[in-house]
């Protein structure tokens, strides 16, 4: 992990602990991970890899580097998923833990579980196999779309 240690009792925190096979990255910030509980193909979480709560926590290395994080992770899905739209979404409610839920809405997904509806689909289309399955093509992606700015999965 970085510098800081886990907060206690804090999920996000927890997914240090991931095994590498639900790990598309891990840079000395960020990590983006396939997430228990969440684990529809095509949905990751991107979490700061301290405990920062809301993104008004985050300290300037953290923020500045976001963006591109957010990019490169959203370009690596919806290339490695096909899908024609992929969502980036921010909430932190249930997790305060600065993180954002990056989700795959594929062809077959009805209207009615567009946009923010898609969280309808958490227990709907949960397949831990499936989902583990799209995680070595979207690391890949990844690692070619964040090029030289991209980390080794584990720091």
């Amino acid at each position: 992990m970085s510098a800081s240690s886990d907060h206690a009792g804090c999920f996000m925190c927890g997914l240090e602990q991931n095994a590498d096979t639900a790990v598309v990255f891990r840079d000395p910030l960020w990590a983006a991970d396939m997430v228990p509980g969440y684990d529809v193909p095509g949905w990751f979480v991107l979490r700061v890899r301290r405990h920062a709560e809301r993104i008004t926590g985050l300290d300037e290395a953290e923020l500045g580097s976001f963006a591109r994080r957010a990019r490169d992770l959203v370009a690596a899905v919806t290339e490695a998923t096909g899908a024609p739209a992929t969502y980036l979404m921010v909430f932190g409610e249930n997790h305060p833990h600065f993180h954002a839920l990056i989700t795959a809405r594929g062809d077959g997904v009805p209207a009615d579980r567009r946009n923010g509806n898609i969280l309808r689909l958490r227990e709907e289309r949960a397949d831990p196999e499936a989902a583990a399955r799209l995680v070595p093509a979207v690391r890949r992606a990844y690692g070619r779309l964040a090029g030289g700015d991209a980390y080794p999965r584990s720091a």
